[in-house]
């Protein structure tokens, strides 16, 4: 009798055990739960799912749905996703967050279709605007108007119907690349611009054939105007700077939320904006996650870094650990540096904005402290200059082990430079969004041979090992991920043509790229840019299914959802 009261027991233990297990008792219960959708990891050990569990900012698991059934409560919140797509918080991995949010603030010229719309644009706001005040824009492109002003200097207009329609007003244009401005006569006459200023070191002020300045600053010389600004900005009190700071933190942060952005690489900001970061960080005011790269010179950096260095801080929203230096300009503006000369500018091979003597500093430093070195290169000679560099640094330092050093753009390289990248663990960051946008106007600039040896090749540079991150480089383009993605895969130019089609990346290469890819760039792997148990909920959730559609569909695709550290900031319609 006692014997069979044992057995019943222990048959009565196994039986609650069972029902345990499959009711999900016992299990972590989670604080949201997504079902019922298609869900791309990003892991190889797990590439799809239909179903994810949150627990406060972690995945908590990741399976069917009829598993992930098991982790909810009553106080779970449940988005049934009906089908559509949930992939890892997507991640900017180049632009400038501050610089959305002031563009946010300026006169957009994206979509001026002429000089004379921008004209236009500025008469407007002169008369809107008191005597003196400065009136600011940015995002104009020449090669992208409907036709050539008249008169011009390479393709860019003279400012004086600008000039004339603004008599009052200093006006300040910046190029959509940032690496020009045009001013009109009252900002060139506050910098004391005339027909006698040389050059400065890595910049040019354009000029006609009589000498006279047009308005146009390249590269560097835009400081000649752009410190005049900077007199009337200091003028403001502490409290209005904070508050336009602010401002723009928070038009900059809605924008990415809305556009699914979870992550973003600020690639250039001075310690002050740092400060910034870390106190909105600590207040719990970023919303979204920052890897900000510190921009200085070389004695700033030698004298501040060591106190700069933040990994993880604050729940994972602020990470320092880059430094950001610029050896050349872009190639709308004439202003990256190359090999040989511009076809569209014969005289010039453009502008080397910082010393290869300055940037073999800024690499020892970098070595010295610990930081990786993010360095702006378009050109093929500014990419092959900026190589050079970093095999010396390597090869001078063997101990130091996996770097991570990173080539911002990359856009534009010499065929024996391509090897390089894979062989040297070299991060190639670019922005598949450029290649589109400009791709109409790079056969003007290299010729058609250089343009397919050597421009955009994500192909190729897969072949070599290399680490292909994605951005935008806002607000030189728009933050959009859709757009870039949808670069990435078609390659496809506004008039239906394709730039060189054999070098666009597969649905997969381009996810990833915009994702863990980002996440490896900022050494963040372990934490992020995989939909893993463990890792931080960070989740875009879109309208269609962008693995699968046709290409030509993905341009529709809206953002449903943006979910950071578990929290739903953004869903459509609200």
């Amino acid at each position: 009798m006692i014997i069979k009261k044992k057995l019943l027991m222990i048959t009565l233990l196994f039986f609650c055990a069972g029902f345990f297990v499959l009711s999900g008792a016992g299990k972590e219960t989670a604080d949201l739960v997504l079902i019922n959708g298609k869900i791309v990891t990003v892991d190889k050990n797990k590439p799809t799912a239909q179903a994810l569990a949150v627990k406060k900012d972690k995945i908590l698991a990741v399976g069917s749905s009829r598993e992930i059934k098991a982790y909810i409560t009553p106080k779970t919140r449940v988005i049934d996703l009906k089908g559509k797509l949930a992939v890892p918080g997507l991640i900017d991995s180049h632009g400038h967050f501050l610089s959305l949010g002031y563009a946010k603030m300026k006169l957009d010229l994206t979509k001026a279709e002429n000089w004379e719309h921008i004209i236009a644009m500025v008469k407007e706001a002169a008369g809107k605007a008191q005597p003196g005040e400065w009136i600011s824009g940015r995002g104009w492109h020449q090669e992208k108007w409907d036709k050539t002003p008249q008169p011009n200097v390479d393709g860019l207009p003279l400012h004086h119907a600008l000039s004339k329609v603004s008599p009052h007003n200093p006006v300040l244009l910046t190029h959509a690349s940032g690496h020009s401005c045009f001013a009109n006569a009252k900002a060139m006459a506050l910098a004391g611009v005339t027909a006698k200023t040389p050059n400065p070191g890595g910049g040019e002020i354009v000029k006609d054939a009589k000498g006279n300045p047009i308005g146009v600053f390249r590269e560097t010389a835009q400081g000649l105007v752009r410190r005049s600004s900077g007199r009337l900005q200091a003028q403001r009190s502490a409290a209005e700077i904070d508050a336009e700071k602010m401002r723009a933190v928070e038009l900059a942060t809605k924008e990415c939320l809305s556009k699914g952005i979870t992550s973003f690489h600020d690639a250039g900001v001075s310690f002050e904006t740092i400060d910034m970061y870390k106190k909105l960080a600590l207040q719990k005011k970023l919303k979204i996650r920052i890897n900000a790269m510190a921009n200085a010179g070389n004695n700033q950096l030698r004298k501040h870094l060591d106190n700069y260095k933040i990994t993880g801080f604050a729940d994972h929203f602020l990470t320092v650990c880059s430094i950001k230096r610029l050896i050349d300009g872009a190639l709308g503006s004439h202003g990256a540096w190359l090999l040989q000369p511009y076809d569209s500018l014969p005289g010039s091979t453009g502008l080397n904005t910082e010393t290869v003597a300055e940037m073999k500093e800024t690499a020892a430093i970098a070595i010295e402290k610990g930081f990786q070195l993010c360095t702006h290169a378009i050109g093929d000679r500014a990419n092959r200059e900026t190589l050079d560099i970093y095999e010396a640094a390597f090869k001078k330092h063997p101990g130091k082990k996996d770097l991570r050093w990173r080539v911002e753009h990359a856009q534009h390289l010499h065929p024996q430079d391509i090897p390089r990248f894979g062989k040297l663990g070299v991060i190639a960051a670019m922005q598949a969004i450029h290649c589109t946008s400009d791709g109409p106007w790079v056969y003007k600039r290299l010729g058609k041979k250089r343009a397919e040896a050597g421009a955009y090749v994500w192909q190729k540079l897969f072949k070599t090992g290399a680490v292909i991150c994605n951005g935008t480089d806002v607000p030189v383009e728009d933050v959009d991920p859709i757009a870039c993605y949808y670069a990435s895969v078609a390659r496809k130019l506004k008039d239906g043509s394709y730039f060189f089609p054999d070098q666009k990346m597969s649905r997969a290469e381009a996810l990833h790229a915009y994702t863990l890819a980002g996440a490896y760039a900022s050494f963040e792997e372990d934490i992020k840019g995989s939909l893993t148990p463990g890792k931080l909920a960070d989740i875009t959730v879109f309208s269609k299914d962008i693995m699968t559609i046709p290409a030509d569909d993905i341009p529709a695709t809206k953002v449903l959802y943006t979910i950071v550290g578990g929290k739903i900031m953004y869903k459509a319609g609200k």
